[in-house]
């Protein structure tokens, strides 16, 4: 529980920075964070796989970047649900701000999060 708990605030988080830097790519609140990374979690753990194997052709012949695709689909999907406080303007964006926040996950967790736990 507490990991999970963590991987959404590390998200939104995420969620935050990206907004900070890509202007079609809108956050209304800290709250709206938090609940967008909920949301995606939930996305993730429910959606997420059906759409991988449904694509697992294509994924395979792209060795794996089509996972970038399914992660921005997952982010419309998010952004739909949210209404007005998760805007990503185009699907675009919503690539590049994909890729964006699976590399800031992936150091988050390799350089902060790893490091924490291996004090323990």
């Amino acid at each position: 529980m507490l990991h999970w708990f963590i991987s959404i605030l590390v998200n939104a988080l995420v969620l935050i920075v990206v907004a900070g830097y890509i202007d079609a790519f809108y956050l209304e609140s800290v709250s709206a964070a938090i609940l967008a990374s909920i949301l995606l979690s939930v996305l993730n753990v429910i959606v997420k796989p059906v759409l991988i194997l449904l694509t697992l052709p294509v994924t395979v012949l792209t060795l794996g970047l089509f996972l970038f695709v399914i992660n921005a689909i997952t982010l419309m999907m998010a952004q739909s649900i949210m209404g007005d406080s998760f805007v990503i303007e185009g699907f675009g964006t919503a690539m590049i701000a994909a890729i964006i926040i699976s590399l800031l996950n992936i150091l988050i967790q390799k350089f902060i999060i790893e490091r924490l736990q291996k004090r323990e």
